[in-house]
């Protein structure tokens, strides 16, 4: 499996708090006090990790939730920092309803900024699939890039979300 290329590959330093088994990869969930802080995709042959807190073990239940069912509403307190830009594009990523996608471009018109911006702050993105950055595509209907990658594994995870949300 060919690594992405952002802060969303492995990294042996981090500590996890669960490693949860999914179709498209494994995710290293990491958590500080009562936040989630970080979502990884980890290649598929990593071995899973069972929830060492609690609030890990809610984050595995909501993303199964997900998982079995893609209009699932996540309920988790967030703890990613960024600038206020990034916050903003965060957060209009947020109110993309599953199944539905919106444009850096359109996003970027929202904030007043410009679709590389908005691309940048989506590769940004510590905690994907809570902040959904999948829903967001090429101006023209193309899939666009994912996680700071245009090309390989990274949009395999892409299509497959966008996939299982349409169904």
């Amino acid at each position: 499996m060919k690594k992405p290329t952002n802060n969303q590959v492995v990294d042996t330093i981090k500590t996890y708090h669960a490693k949860l088994v999914t179709p498209f990869a494994v995710l290293g969930i990491r958590t500080e006090e009562d936040w989630l802080t970080d979502i990884d995709y980890l290649p598929v042959d990593t071995n899973p990790l069972l929830p060492q807190t609690l609030l890990a073990k809610e984050v595995c239940r909501q993303l199964q939730a997900y998982l079995v069912e893609p209009n699932f509403m996540f309920d988790l307190c967030l703890h990613i920092g960024g600038t206020a830009h990034q916050q903003r594009v965060w957060q209009v990523i947020q109110a993309i309803p599953s199944g539905k996608t919106s444009s850096y471009a359109e996003i970027a018109m929202q904030l007043h900024s410009a679709p590389r911006a908005v691309g940048r702050a989506c590769g940004a993105n510590r905690i994907p699939i809570v902040i959904p950055c999948h829903r967001v595509i090429s101006k023209n209907g193309g899939l666009g890039g994912f996680m700071n990658a245009s090309d390989g594994d990274s949009l395999v995870i892409k299509r497959w979300l966008l996939r299982h949300e349409s169904t």
